[in-house]
């Protein structure tokens, strides 16, 4: 042992050629593994949104077809070529239902809202002009619009000049035919308004009332009557916009109108059997004007030709749920011809930053993806019934846009790849360059070094000719200190491990003889002393000739056997007290419980937990011992006292060899041995033990495999 082993290598200037080779190739698989792992990644990915969008294209048709059923969807089938018009002039959209029931406020809003066929304005005006889809509820056309207006003047009776009140003039024209009426507003009468301000001025508060429909095309005379099948009312909402309570506030107004339009049906012929069937077949024929006027010549309140108006949701709402590229096309079962077809939007627009490098675009579409066919179109089909009739639904997808899609993505992600390529070349060369010839030199004399290791020698490593500034040289320098102490260490720990060997055996030799003559004086199989006796016995034998007590509890083999848990955990508690445990309480099954253990480490165990609990419970309350059955295979004990926590950083720590709560907290000074030695042994029976806080103290719980 005290031989001394210097290494010191010659070796040549140049690495040798199969390092080279080793080293090179270790880097050019680097290159190859990044290579490789980008094209598997972007494959990988490719095959994902392959399937991601076929699920999406699912959900989509799934989605249209609910859309479609729905009164909206309907009432883009009755109006197939409305979302391509302007939504200026108004033209009456063929409604999903036979008619508004105009008379009522909260009916025709439903109406409205549930087929969305309101054109919006800017000023939050919308807008619904439709035809009912029954032809013997008459030839109507329906409006309903809602606007903000603040008081309205209504007209008085009898005066002849419509212009001196509030009143909406209706224009409705087919082709050369005009229809028109001027409606002023008129309180109804009983109305609360209309009883407690002057019949010809503004009225405080919300206001209801009808418009009257007259021509427009003669002048008012005092026997002119108004028309009979021209029916409009207007209501007016409680709340004011701003929130104020003023009377004079600005409210939210709804119209709602029915227009005769019988006149639009004559032909020329003239004849009753020569008119033109209503509903339409083209509503979009028609063109109507709606404008509220208020007293005098002023601007209009609302304008329906007014600019910046936009088309109703449900007509441009199925082309917001189809993806680019993607091709709706709805048809008549049974009929060939499309009766509505929509694309979606085109994926990258003008001025688009998100373009993809061509030739990343040519290898995506090169990657192999198993999921879908790419040269094949990937069309959905399904036939649906609606309120009209049945339908079949066409939804085709086009994989290309999610190959674009996914090659501006790596496009914009491709420069990180690059730029690790070149981190790992420009290592390759700075190592290759500067660092593998020391590095190889301190390699070969670590493995020289490791050989007086085996032979048991002093290890001595000669590095003054790697000495540098250097991370290598500050490391050459600190292995050689190293060396130096773990030489001293190595010494010191023999000379320990001597000592403390020498120490048990002595401790052992010494203990074992009172322990005899102790055996003999206790040794009735009644004598509570005896098993205490066996115990200490068992631990010298198990301490005794090991270098540290560690490594005699980890070495030490046990014997389990059947034992009856319930018994033998109330034998324990009725003989804490010959070891100064007073008060501990057990409380189990009555029944004997068959488990698989050693009895005398398990007891040993035991006594750790229970002195454990005697140190650390409050005074004056009992360390409660309980069994529980747990399941078929296994069985469940618990100590618990009551008393202060342990920390939760604590609570596995406590039971390491040399871990004491009382150390860790600044306690008395105990050596850490009881939980490590508990926990040893019920591992080696084939259980467990662990500790947790309760509301109240402290709960250690052990498990034993029981016997079946």
């Amino acid at each position: 042992s005290g031989r001394r082993l210097t290494v010191r290598l010659a070796l040549p200037g140049r690495l040798p050629f199969g390092l080279r080779f080793v080293f090179r190739g270790a880097f050019a698989l680097l290159v190859a593994a990044t290579l490789a792992l980008a094209l598997a990644v972007l494959g990988d990915e490719k095959q994902r949104r392959h399937a991601a969008y076929a699920d999406s294209l699912r959900q989509s048709q799934a989605q249209l077809v609910a859309r479609l059923r729905h009164p909206a969807g309907q009432l883009l089938l009755m109006n197939p070529g409305a979302a391509q018009r302007p939504a200026t002039p108004v033209v009456p959209l063929a409604l999903p239902f036979g008619a508004i029931d105009f008379d009522d406020r909260a009916k025709a809003q439903q109406a409205v809202e549930l087929a969305g066929c309101a054109v919006q304005y800017p000023d939050g005006t919308s807008l619904c002009a439709g035809i009912g889809s029954r032809s013997d509820a008459g030839a109507f056309v329906y409006l309903v619009a809602g606007l903000a207006a603040g008081p309205l003047v209504p007209h008085r009776s009898g005066n002849l000049d419509l212009s001196a009140a509030h009143r909406a003039l209706v224009e409705l024209r087919d082709g050369p035919r005009r229809l028109g009426w001027v409606a002023p507003f008129e309180r109804l009468p009983g109305d609360a308004a209309a009883d407690t301000a002057d019949a010809a001025a503004p009225a405080p508060g919300p206001q209801r009332g009808r418009l009257t429909g007259f021509a427009d095309d003669s002048a008012l005379t005092p026997a002119s009557r108004p028309q009979r099948d021209f029916r409009a009312w207007l209501w007016q909402e409680p709340r004011c916009l701003d929130g104020s309570d003023s009377a004079g506030c600005v409210r939210r107004t709804w119209v709602s109108m029915r227009l005769p339009a019988a006149a639009l049906r004559e032909t020329d012929a003239g004849a009753p059997s020569a008119l033109k069937p209503w509903p339409p077949a083209d509503p979009s024929v028609l063109r109507l004007r709606l404008r509220l006027l208020p007293p005098g010549r002023d601007a209009a309140l609302f304008d329906s030709d007014a600019a910046g108006a936009t088309l109703p949701f449900a007509l441009d709402e199925l082309r917001r749920v189809l993806m680019p590229g993607e091709t709706l096309t709805v048809r008549r079962e049974g009929r060939p011809a499309p009766l509505l077809q929509l694309r979606g939007d085109d994926e990258a627009g003008p001025g688009q930053p998100d373009s993809a490098a061509p030739w990343l675009e040519r290898l995506v579409r090169r990657l192999p993806a198993a999921s879908l066919d790419e040269t094949r179109p990937l069309e959905l089909r399904e036939t649906f019934a609606a309120a009209l009739g049945r339908f079949e639904l066409v939804l085709a997808g086009d994989l290309r846009a999610t190959n674009r899609q996914l090659a501006a993505g790596a496009t914009r992600v491709w420069g990180f790849v690059a730029a690790l390529l070149a981190v790992v070349l420009v290592t390759w060369l700075a190592l290759e360059m500067v660092v593998m010839r020391r590095i190889t030199l301190l390699t070969r004399r670590a493995a020289a070094l490791s050989s007086g290791v085996r032979e048991g020698g002093e290890l001595q490593l000669d590095v003054a000719d790697l000495h540098g500034r250097d991370e290598l040289g500050v490391l050459a320098q600190g292995l050689r200190d190293l060396l130096a102490r773990v030489n001293d260490d190595v010494r010191r720990a023999r000379i320990r491990a001597r000592q403390e060997q020498d120490q048990w055996q002595a401790v052992g030799h010494e203990i074992m003889s009172p322990l005899q003559s102790l055996l003999a004086l206790h040794g009735r199989p009644d004598d509570p002393s005896r098993r205490y006796i066996d115990r200490m016995q068992q631990a010298v034998r198990v301490l005794y000739g090991q270098a540290s007590p560690s490594e005699a509890f980890a070495a030490h083999a046990l014997e389990p056997a059947a034992l009856d848990l319930s018994a033998f955990l109330a034998q324990v508690a009725a003989n804490a007290g010959y070891i100064g445990i007073d008060d501990v309480r057990y409380e189990g099954p009555a029944e004997p419980l068959m488990v698989r253990a050693d009895e005398y480490a398990l007891e040993d165990a035991v006594g750790h937990l229970l002195r454990n609990a005697q140190r650390h419970r409050r005074h004056g309350t009992p360390i409660m011992l309980r069994l529980d059955s747990g399941d078929a295979a296994i069985a469940r004990a618990e100590v618990h006292n009551q008393g202060p926590g342990i920390d939760e950083a604590m609570l596995e720590r406590i039971f390491e060899y040399g871990v004491s709560g009382a150390a860790h907290a600044g306690g008395d000074g105990h050596r850490g041995q009881g939980l490590f030695v508990a926990r040893t042994y019920l591992a080696k029976m084939g259980g467990t033990l662990a500790a947790r806080n309760t509301g109240d103290g402290v709960s250690f719980e052990l498990t034993l495999p029981r016997v079946t």
